[in-house]
Formats: structure tokens, C-alpha cells, sequence
């Protein structure tokens, strides 16, 4: 079991394939099994592909909240060193992609390429989650793990998925399932997305950019996506119509041109 330390805090890694590394940051109250479908698809297109389970989740420690985005940024960073690696591409989605704008934005020196997921820049430009939206990411705290994955199901996933297919999500749940989400880390997590607001720094973002969204995505707006790659200096926006928040479920393809967006360095 490959650890990094992050000022006291024990941070479970991996590493998957050979070739220029890319670092994998997951969203909220998920692990590094959440990338269970992408870090093989990433792998088999020649890279080195490192994920691991932020504070509060997973095999990694779960110190006390509150927790911050500069302190999960330094987390990654704090992964980064535990693999000996100065520079990495990363790829965050959701919180991951908010991790990763402060990883960008903090440590601008070991970031390659850029790949940021459903997420959003924060601030008051950025589009909120409608209401009912906002108030399941509260009530969810409440919920056992099992409860809560399944309950999240409409919010992650395009409605072509859970019509047709019910045994990807199936799938991506028994994966979430290994290592349940526990209430108060949950909530440290959810703390440090609500703060998030790089709106006014990312014109200092300088690794080349790619930000995916799905078009039904509900979590977080696809509008949040747009306005990223508009921030970021010469940054590309792929939308995928038939996706939703999870969108490497829905749509395979999309870890596909994350993979050929990362090679071509």
C-alpha cells in the first residue's frame, strides 16, 4: 500500500501503466475507485496514471474538518512527491476539478496539462445547482452509504444511461461501495466545494487546458464548464450530449479524448 504525508495526514495512492504521468483527483465523498472505468482506458493509451483517495475518503486518513481547497491542493501535490515526480499532467473532476484549478493555481510549476470534469470556477458568476439539487448534497449527509449511492443516481447519471443501462451504474456503485463515504469527512468535503472560488485568478492558469462536461449534467451546470474554458487562457471545451455529471459512464468516448488531449504533449 503506496502512502504520501500531507502534514500528518496519510493519503492513500496507486499507480497504474508506464509512460508520462497523469494524476487523477476525484470528486466529492468518492475514492480513487471512482476511476475504476478511466484508469485503464487512460493506461492502454500510454500513460502512467496515479489516483488516490483524498482526506476523509478511502484507505486515506480522515482528520477533523474544516477542511480547504489550498489543503487538498496540497494534497495532491503531497502525492506528486510520494511518486518522486516534479510534473504531472492531472485531471480532476467535480471537487477533483476544483482541487486541480487550485493545484494549477498554487503550485503552477508541476502541472503539464490540465483536464478539468463537471466542475465550475466558483463565485458569483458561476450558475448554482438548482434547489432540489442543493438540498439532496445536505440531505445526503444524512443517509447511510448505501442509501446515499443509490440516491444519487438521477443526479449522476443521463437519463439514456439509466434507461438502458442500469448495470454500468450497478457496476460503478459496487466499486463506491468497497470504501463507504462517512458523514462528517462528507461534509468537511462538501465545506471546501462550497468555498471554491478561483473565477478571478484562472487568467493565470498557463498548462495547456481541456474541460469536459456533460450536457445533462445537474450537479453542476454545463454553463460552469463554458465559463472555465473562456477564464483559461486558450482552454478547450468539450461538451458530450447523452452524458450527465459522470459523464465518463455515460459516454466512454470522453476519457478517450481526455487521453489523446494528454499524449499530445
Amino acid at each position: 500500500m503506496a502512502t504520501a504525508n500531507s502534514s500528518g495526514t496519510s493519503l492513500y495512492w496507486e499507480s497504474t501503466g508506464d509512460g508520462p504521468p497523469v494524476l487523477l483527483i476525484m470528486g466529492l465523498g468518492m475514492n480513487a475507485t471512482g476511476w475504476w472505468r478511466t484508469i485503464p482506458r487512460l493506461a492502454e493509451a500510454g500513460l502512467r496514471v496515479l489516483a488516490f483517495d483524498n482526506r476523509g475518503v478511502g484507505r486515506s486518513d480522515r482528520p477533523e474538518g474544516p477542511y480547504t481547497m489550498a489543503m487538498l491542493a496540497d494534497d495532491a501535490a503531497a502525492v506528486l512527491d510520494a511518486a518522486a515526480l516534479e510534473r504531472a499532467h492531472v485531471y480532476g473532476i467535480s471537487l477533483g476539478g476544483m482541487i486541480a484549478q487550485e493545484l494549477a493555481l498554487r503550485h503552477p510549476h508541476r502541472v503539464d496539462r490540465l483536464v478539468l470534469g463537471a466542475t465550475t470556477p466558483g463565485g458569483e458568476r458561476s450558475v448554482a445547482p438548482p434547489e432540489r439539487t442543493l438540498a439532496f448534497f445536505q440531505r445526503r449527509a444524512e443517509m447511510t452509504a448505501l442509501e446515499a449511492v443509490w440516491a444519487s443516481v438521477p443526479y449522476n447519471y443521463s437519463a439514456r444511461t439509466r434507461a438502458d443501462h442500469g448495470d454500468w451504474i450497478a457496476q460503478d456503485i459496487a466499486q463506491r461501495l468497497r470504501y463507504p463515504i462517512e458523514s462528517a469527512p462528507y461534509l468537511a468535503q462538501l465545506q471546501a466545494a462550497m468555498g471554491h472560488d478561483r473565477s478571478g485568478q484562472l487568467g493565470d492558469v498557463r498548462a495547456p487546458t481541456l474541460v469536459v462536461h456533460g450536457a445533462e449534467d445537474v450537479m453542476i451546470s454545463p454553463e460552469n464548464g463554458r465559463m472555465l474554458a473562456e477564464l483559461i487562457p486558450d482552454a478547450r471545451f468539450a461538451e458530450f450530449p447523452g452524458a450527465a455529471h459522470l459523464y465518463f459512464t455515460d459516454e466512454p468516448v470522453a476519457d478517450r479524448e481526455a487521453a489523446e488531449f494528454l499524449r499530445a504533449a
